[in-house]
Order: structure tokens, then sequence, then C-alpha cells
């Protein structure tokens, strides 16, 4: 377990605060310069924060009010930096075996070749190898220290797609067999969402908001944290109590909302609300087989914009109402095809309720 708590009045402002298990990835996201890899540093032992505390398995690394700062030598840490810092002048054994407590141990560093997937590359040097091999040097040396905690900052960021795609798998492969905390850098939120178990978002220095990537990217909880993970759909109304039925009025239509929101309105008839809806609970009501679901908060509008890639299909949608509200939605390309959507179609679709997320302003 990595228990990390923050806190510097200096520039960049920290005040963070977050907790990882062991087998665990935890994902570090947020704009950049908004203090993510300053957060890996501070773990690391390479920079010190004014106050906090920084625990692995109940061991103090840092704490401000007991004088505990251990050097990185004595943090049992392994960091993998966006660069790799492999020494040129040296193999690949060779970078590896400078981080092994015993550098002469052939065996331990043939373990790591082969876990890594570089079984037979041990005498390249790191110019005779492509960027995705050399991030896995990176990450094999990083485990050469046996660590408690793996650091990882923005590791697949030097690759390309293809290589970056390969890299996510032998990630995800790897992490299996390790017993500690893993930490991710990363600026892309498809990446983090894909690889990680826990998100913390970090803006100037500061944690808004920890928890799984389906919570964090579809229930934020404020609509600045909204727009931080690009939350495609984010939109102002009010919640308001019509003969107690609880529903969110936008843009003069009434939404049906699931839940009891008695406590949110407090005795109150409204409530102003920024609210959020999955481009993915946005349901077509299809032209050849249509659905019960088509009661439930039917829209019209007409196609803007369409965009597919790799078989979904992202349409911008213009509702008929008097502010024309734009709204996206993904389908998958065939439902798309069958369909025969186009750019200027007018079409109807539903606001899922179950989907409907709201955030008191």
């Amino acid at each position: 377990m990595l228990e990390v708590t923050l806190s510097d009045p200096g520039q960049p402002t920290l005040n963070v605060e977050f907790t990882c298990s062991s087998g665990q990835l935890l994902a570090l996201v947020g704009p950049s310069g908004a203090g993510k890899s300053t957060v890996l540093r501070c773990i690391a032992g390479l920079h010190e924060a004014a106050q906090g505390q920084i625990r692995s398995n109940n061991r103090d690394w840092f704490n401000s009010d007991n004088k505990v700062n251990l050097t990185p030598q004595h943090r049992r840490v392994g960091f993998v930096f966006q660069n790799y810092a492999l020494f040129p002048h040296l193999t690949v054994s060779e970078n590896i075996q400078l981080a092994q407590t015993d550098k002469t141990d052939v065996i331990v560093t043939t373990d790591l070749l082969s876990r890594v997937r570089l079984t037979g590359l041990d005498n390249r040097y790191p110019h005779e190898l492509s960027g995705g091999q050399q991030q896995r040097v990176a990450i094999a040396r990083a485990l050469a220290r046996n660590p408690d905690v793996l650091l990882l900052d923005e590791p697949f960021s030097a690759v390309d797609k293809v290589t970056r795609r390969k890299l996510y798998l032998e990630l995800n492969s790897l992490r299996r067999q390790l017993d500690m905390p893993i930490i991710l850098v990363t600026h892309d939120l498809d990446e983090a969402a894909m690889l990680a178990d826990t998100l913390v978002v970090i803006h100037h220095g500061k944690t808004l908001q920890q928890g799984e990537p389906e919570q964090l990217l579809h229930k934020p909880n404020t609509a600045d944290i909204a727009k931080l993970v690009d939350v495609r759909n984010l939109f102002t109304g009010r919640l308001i109590n019509k003969n107690n039925s609880f529903k969110l009025e936008w843009n003069n239509i009434e939404l049906d909302l699931e839940q009891d929101y008695s406590s949110e309105l407090n005795g109150q008839s409204s409530l102003p609300v920024s609210w959020t809806i999955s481009p993915a609970k946005v349901i077509l009501h299809q032209r050849v087989k249509p659905s019960r679901g088509e009661q439930e908060n039917p829209v019209q509008a007409s196609i803007i914009e369409m965009l597919t890639l790799r078989g979904v299909t992202t349409i911008l949608l213009k509702l008929s109402t008097d502010n024309h509200e734009l709204i996206q939605m993904d389908i998958s390309e065939h439902v798309a095809t069958r369909n025969q959507l186009a750019v200027d179609n007018m079409i109807s679709v539903s606001l899922l309720s179950s989907a409907i997320h709201l955030i008191y302003n």
C-alpha cells in the first residue's frame, strides 16, 4: 500500500492526497503543468514537499512532522522516465545490472529480460533498439531494484501509436505478475482509462477527485473536473420537483430522472445544476426496428457531423429546441449504416434517465 499526502505552498502549489494498493495501477491525469511529474519525484525522493507524508507498506519514506526524509537510494522505488534515461555506452544487460543489488547476478538479468520479452538482446546497445524495446529495458531496469513501488512517467509518449498499443498489452500482462502499487503519469485519458484501476485528477497541483475510470469519466464531482476529463456532453439546467416527481428542466423540455433528489432540493422547488450524459447512452430510435426505449426522454435532432473511427461512429446532433443545443452520440458503424444515417437527416433519440448525472453548482 502506498499512501501519499503532500502539501506545499510554494510554486507550483502542491496539495495532493491519494492511496494505491499493491497490485493496483493508479493513473495521475491532468493538463500539462498540473504537477503530476512533481508528485512522482516526491515519491521517489527527488523532490521534497514542504509538508506531508509518504508511506509504503506502513513505513515512512517522508514525514515532515517527524523529520523523516529517506534518500532515493533508501526508498524501494522503480522509476521509468519519459525518455527512458538509458546509458548509451552500456549494453542492455549492463543497463539492467546497474540497478541490481548484486550486479554480477546473471540469472536475475536473464529473468528480467524474459519478463519484458527481450531475450537474446542482452548484448545490444540502446541505439540498436526500437523505441518500444528501449522502454522495456527501462522497465526491466526499474524492476531490477526489486521495488516496493513502480513509477511510470509518460512511458508511452516517445513511441508511435502501433507500438504503443502493443506496449499497453505487455504492461497489462506484466502488472498481473507484480504485487506492488504502480503509479502511471499520463496526459492521455483513453490510455489512463484503459490501463488504470483508479484515476486521480490533478490540476494546479491539487487532487480534485479519485475514483474508478467509469466513475470519474461519466460521474465527475464538479463541472471543472468534467472539463478536465473531456466530458463530451456537459450542459446546464434545473433540477425540479413536479408533483413529487423529479425532473431535469433543460432547453424548455423536461427530462425524467430515476433517483429521489429530495435531500438535494432540501425543500426548494428547483435547483440550478450542471449535468452530463455519456454519448453511448444517447440512444438512436432505429428506423428499422423501434424499441421500448423510445419512450424514455425522446428528443428530435438533426445530424450536423459524422465521424467513424475503429467501428464507432460519433454523431454531432443539433436539437430541435429554442437554443439548438449540440449533443454527441456514439453508435456502432453497423447501426449507422443500417439506418442509412447521413448529415442533415432528422432523427429521434432518447436520453437514458439512468445515465443522466447531475452536478450541483
